[in-house]
């Protein structure tokens, strides 16, 4: 038993993405879709693909099980929507969608047809972030008290080569997008820790001034002039929250995703040069570096044309705290990046749809990641009014979790 997967968009991330579902012992056959030929075309004889569709409505007729979504963030959304009324199964890049009414239709179309859905958000599966969930499940953190993540990518750091790439001559309005729209990098780093909702956000916004353009009223699909943007949010857990999204920033680390978490019992703090633990025991200092590590991996396809920033992101290993024993065996030796998290997205998502079960990264769990987004850019027109959080709720009752790191023992 497995079932036929149809990849969405011949782009940097799908490239990292089709080896490792070819290789995944759940899937029979990947196929693509993509509008331009000459990139079809290349996709095909790299992966030797015996099926192609020059379209995505072309793709939702065939026969496949399900579809990974790999397209521009706006599109995400409603693309899922048709997707799901398709009756195929959905895998989609991050962010889930750009409106609270595209997150509810999804929510709607999940509810009541019982497919899949899973939101490929790889700050879930990065080191840090690992060993907090492993941390707090264990009780060492006591109460959760403040949390914070930061995603600090300047245009300069390979956005203005993936815009073109994805936008063409309309690159710009897209890449205009508000910051806080795409939040769950780092939203998710601490309520995936936690398992809290966000329920009201207060945020600020750093007017752009660049010489670009993008980020002006008038010049992009939002009317966005936001280039930067802070949010402080309550969570329902009765903690606090502070989450940055830069995207005009003088910061040249190796990552840019980084997050601390402080609880009464037990605090971790992450920055560009290291990881560390420590406790209510005074002067105890755990140096957590050497587990946090990902090295990098030698580049195994032709990506002369990324930026050296997204050729780290889209190159990794394992981390010694990533539970690696779970993943299929065929795995070991393919491509991995964004801090060893493409093979974890990859497993559990072929393992959710194989068994049936709601992958960690659910529907409702990705508007949990995002709404607090897109309240926050609200926020922001307004000067840093508090604004309460929608809650799109749980999954049914019933609806079994999937549990990814019980060992699999593959034929």
């Amino acid at each position: 038993m497995g079932f036929r997967l149809g990849v969405v968009g011949a782009g940097q991330f799908s490239r990292c993405f089709i080896p490792l579902f070819q290789a995944h012992p759940y899937v029979t056959e990947v196929v693509l879709a993509e509008t331009v030929t000459e990139r079809r075309d290349k996709f095909a004889k790299a992966f030797r693909l015996s099926e192609v569709y020059d379209s995505f409505e072309a793709l939702l007729k065939s026969d496949v099980d399900a579809v990974a979504l790999f397209t521009q963030r706006h599109l995400h959304g409603p693309q899922t929507i048709q997707a799901l009324q398709a009756g195929k199964h959905v895998y989609s890049a991050v962010p889930a969608a750009q409106s609270l009414e595209e997150i509810g239709g999804i929510v709607e179309e999940v509810r009541r047809s019982g497919l899949i859905y899973m939101t490929g958000e790889t700050s879930y599966y990065y080191p840090s972030t690992v060993l907090c969930r492993n941390r707090f499940k264990a009780g060492q953190f006591g109460q959760f008290v403040y949390g914070e993540a930061q995603y600090m990518h300047d245009m300069l750091h390979g956005f203005y080569e993936a815009f073109k790439y994805s936008g063409a001559d309309d690159w710009k309005k897209v890449a205009g997008i508000p910051p806080m729209y795409y939040p769950t990098h780092t939203v998710s780093m601490i309520l995936s820790v936690t398992g809290a909702k966000a329920t009201n956000v207060s945020a600020l916004g750093f007017v752009d001034r660049h010489e670009d353009g993008i980020f002006r009223e008038g010049a992009n699909l939002w009317d966005n002039k936001f280039s930067n943007q802070s949010a402080l949010v309550r969570t329902s857990d009765g903690g606090m929250m502070r989450i940055n999204e830069f995207r005009r920033v003088g910061w040249g680390g190796t990552n840019s995703v980084y997050m601390s978490m402080y609880g009464t019992s037990g605090s971790f703090e992450e920055h560009a040069g290291g990881a560390a633990w420590s406790s209510l025991e005074w002067g105890a200092v755990e140096d957590l570096t050497n587990d946090l590590s990902c090295k990098e991996e030698t580049v195994r396809l032709d990506e002369t044309d990324l930026h050296g920033a997204l050729k780290h992101d889209f190159n990794a290993t394992l981390a010694k705290v990533h539970h690696g024993f779970r993943l299929p065996p065929a795995f070991k030796g393919l491509p991995n990046g964004h801090l060893g998290s493409h093979q974890f997205l990859v497993d559990d998502f072929c393992k959710s749809v194989q068994t049936g079960k709601l992958p960690p990264n659910h529907i409702w769990r990705a508007a949990d990641y995002l709404v607090p987004g897109l309240i926050a850019h609200e926020s922001s027109k307004r000067d840093g009014e508090m604004l309460p959080i929608p809650d799109f709720g749980v999954p049914p009752a019933g609806w079994e979790l999937l549990d990814p790191d019980v060992f699999v023992a593959y034929e």
